[in-house]
């Protein structure tokens, strides 16, 4: 039976659906899982909650927690990442709050802009000592990386290491239930393919029982601005933007509107409050979920540790569980993963992941050959990847010059600040995060 660590395991419920897909194929029920957390208190929440997913489930895997990341991973088949570096507080906080003064303003923050550029350079540097110790402990391990900014951290990791590794987000099946949520289509008769880079990726084509269903799309476009009820994904959102850019572009992305409002420079300016409104862009997003989650974690946690309350087990949309269920029994599946562009993207530069469906077997993670994007698709991500390759660039040769370039190259950062606001902005954020960087001089 396999070992499968799980790094970061303190986010319990993240965890715990990972955990529930594993532990629920029959192949996969006795395997044994590492539990690994710096934080003592959320990895003994995880480690109940691992023993109640294995006991509703009827199943008797092998569990077990260690504050020790090199015991976690010494040995292992499959290691899991979902670790933040910096935590809520101080470095997201730090992300939103220095920008602020400079009157940029951000959403999520994690991916791309000043905030994602910012949380790719204090993550690279843990993620790539991970990376050394599975060198040593289990040269052979399939690395699966949730942690974002997801482009950053695994082409930094190709880079800068030898180590196996596929980036996991759920962004494409979430996206396509919505598209069929929209279109009154049962999810599971969507056929679609998608290409692109995290979070900025397209759907190609869409289908249902054989017929582009892109012409029903539009048609129940043109009914959302008739009636101006645009669909809602969240209490403080709807699908907005996501809508604006399929009109302008002609193809749906996968990530939620929130997200790409601030991988643009169109969406949220200082000078145009009305956008916000319109569009429906809730500024700080990530902040108002951090708080909210803080206030519900205590009650969560009784709940989940309390021996007398059972624990709901349900499938979720992630692949991690399909990839190992795969690998071990050559039983094939399809995912889509971020995996490096060798011959995968035409028009997009070697060496970036991108993502795209893969088939897993026995082989491993074989990525699809996708050919060329159409072009105006390929510049938007384009505009993403120059900073992503900066920021890489960045982390892995120590230059601050290469922070302020991709800081300067970020779409939205530019069309707010200028080049003197740029730099002394990037300073302050280096300063304020003290010994979550590298020395870079």
């Amino acid at each position: 039976m396999p070992k499968i660590t799980f790094i970061g395991a303190g986010s319990t419920v993240f965890a715990k659906n990972l955990m529930g897909d594993i532990l629920r194929f029959p192949e996969l029920s006795n395997s044994t899982l590492v539990l690994h957390d710096i934080d003592p208190e959320r990895l003994r929440t995880s480690e109940i909650v691992a023993g109640k997913v294995a006991d509703t489930l009827g199943v008797k895997p092998t569990i077990h927690a260690t504050l020790n990341r090199r015991e976690a991973l010494d040995g292992a088949d499959y290691a899991i990442s979902m670790i933040q570096v910096g935590g809520y507080k101080p470095a997201t906080v730090t992300d939103f709050e220095i920008p602020k003064k400079y009157g940029l303003r951000q959403t999520i923050a994690d991916t791309l802009g000043i905030g994602g550029i910012m949380r790719g350079l204090r993550t690279i540097p843990v993620l790539l000592d991970m990376c050394r110790d599975m060198e040593e402990l289990c040269p052979d391990v399939q690395f699966l990386n949730y942690v974002n900014p997801m482009v950053i951290n695994c082409w930094a990791i190709d880079r800068a290491t030898s180590i196996k590794t596929v980036g996991l987000c759920h962004s494409v099946p979430h996206t396509a239930h919505d598209l069929a949520d929209d279109m009154g289509i049962p999810r599971d008769e969507l056929n679609y393919l998608v290409a692109g880079i995290n979070h900025v990726a397209f759907f190609l084509k869409l289908e249902h029982e054989g017929k582009d269903v892109y012409p029903r799309l539009r048609r129940t476009m043109a009914e959302f601005e008739r009636s101006g009820n645009w669909p809602k994904r969240f209490v403080r959102m709807t699908d907005h933007v996501r809508y604006e850019m399929f009109k302008h572009l002609g193809y749906f992305v996968t990530e939620s509107s929130e997200h790409f409002s601030e991988y643009t420079p169109w969406f949220i300016k200082r000078d145009r409050p009305d956008l916000l409104e319109e569009f429906d862009i809730p500024l700080d997003e990530y902040i108002f979920r951090c708080e909210a989650q803080i206030m519900e974690w205590e009650y969560l946690r009784r709940e989940l540790e309390d021996a007398d309350k059972p624990i709901t087990v349900k499938p979720s949309v992630e692949f991690g569980a399909n990839i190992i269920h795969a690998i071990e029994t050559g039983k094939p599946t399809r995912i889509y993963g971020n995996m490096p562009n060798h011959g995968i993207i035409d028009n997009l530069p070697t060496g970036v992941p991108v993502e795209v469906p893969c088939l897993v077997d026995k082989n491993g993670i074989q990525p699809v050959k996708i050919g060329a994007l159409p072009p105006q698709l390929a510049a938007v991500m384009q505009t993403n990847i120059n900073v992503q390759s900066l920021t890489v660039e960045a982390a892995l040769t120590q230059k601050r010059e290469h922070i302020y370039h991709a800081a300067m190259l970020d779409p939205h950062t530019a069309a707010e600040l200028d080049l003197t606001q740029i730099h002394a902005m990037v300073d302050e954020l280096i300063e304020a995060h003290g010994d979550w960087l590298p020395d870079y001089q």
